[in-house]
């Protein structure tokens, strides 16, 4: 045992906890778009599943993991699309909305994946962008993504914009800007940003696994509540979230005598512990949060 947690200290665990990170990491800062907005993103998950699956399946067909990573953001921002279709001109319930999507994408993939390879559960074997955080390209996107959505959303007319489309919509109206525009650009923007979080899951690994996205989604949008709405917070949070699930990884590599299911709730238990000491009263959530525009 002591030796387990003398390993948690190591330069190489702290690579892997950032690693795994990513992919949270990514959801939370294409939520906190959304969320910002005015939309509630529920789908996060949907857009993690089709964008790792996308990638995987891309990937194969091509032989070049950079195609499958575009074809993972097309993946998001067509969920996004969807989603605001239904949110914002149909006007149906957010929340029920993501729900849906969440259960068509886990229903879409293992359809597809029968069609196309005779087997419902995972993708023909692909040659991974490996473990390295260095030689992946998606580590880069990902901290460019971190910075310009940190400093757009409180520097840029953009920014500015999407964050009064969900905090006072009738402003951005009487000044002449359409809300529903506004909060499209930031659905799609989003979506193509956690698309490339579910290429960071099935392009480390060898392939796509049905489910394989295994409610990160809704991890990341545990960071964007938690952070206030704050895309950098939330990726900090991320970060937490990432250590939990490398040290889940890092107790099943050893031999501690403990059953494989329990050591799989690692990082559930530190997300509800979390939310338990965490204040009720939430702060810096918009004030048009799930209105949809009139």
């Amino acid at each position: 045992m002591s030796e387990l947690v003398w390993s948690l200290f190591t330069f190489g665990f702290l690579l892997q906890a950032v690693r795994v990170a990513i992919p949270y990491g990514l959801a939370a800062l294409g939520g906190a778009l959304s969320e910002r907005s005015g939309v509630i993103d529920l789908a996060l998950e949907a857009k993690l599943l089709m964008g790792a699956f996308t990638a995987a399946v891309v990937t194969h067909e091509t032989g070049q993991p950079a195609v499958g990573m575009a074809a993972a953001a097309a993946a998001g921002v067509a969920v996004a699309a969807i989603q605001a279709v239904w949110s914002l001109h149909l006007k149906a319930d957010q929340v029920v909305t993501c729900v849906a999507l969440n259960l068509g994408a886990a229903g879409l993939t293992r359809f597809v994946l029968n069609m196309l390879y005779d087997q419902g559960s995972n993708s023909p074997p692909i040659d991974s962008l490996g473990t390295g955080l260095a030689t992946n390209p998606i580590t880069y996107l990902a901290a460019l993504a971190v910075a310009a959505i940190a400093l757009a959303l409180p520097h840029t007319r953009l920014g500015l914009r999407i964050s009064a489309a969900g905090e006072r919509p009738d402003a951005v109206a009487a000044a002449g800007v359409s809300v529903v525009r506004v909060r499209w650009l930031a659905m799609l923007l989003g979506g193509a940003v956690v698309g490339l979080g579910g290429a960071q899951i099935s392009l480390t690994v060898t392939g796509f696994v049905a489910e394989m996205s295994g409610g990160r989604g809704y991890f990341a949008l545990i960071a964007v509540i938690m952070s206030g709405w704050r895309p950098g917070r939330a990726v900090a949070i991320c970060l937490a979230f990432g250590l939990a699930e490398a040290l889940q990884f890092h107790m099943q590599s050893r031999s501690l005598g403990l059953p494989p299911e329990l050591v799989r709730l690692v990082p559930y238990v530190l997300a509800l512990v979390v939310l338990a000491a965490w204040p009720r009263k939430r702060t810096g959530e918009p004030a048009a949060l799930g209105r949809p525009p009139t």
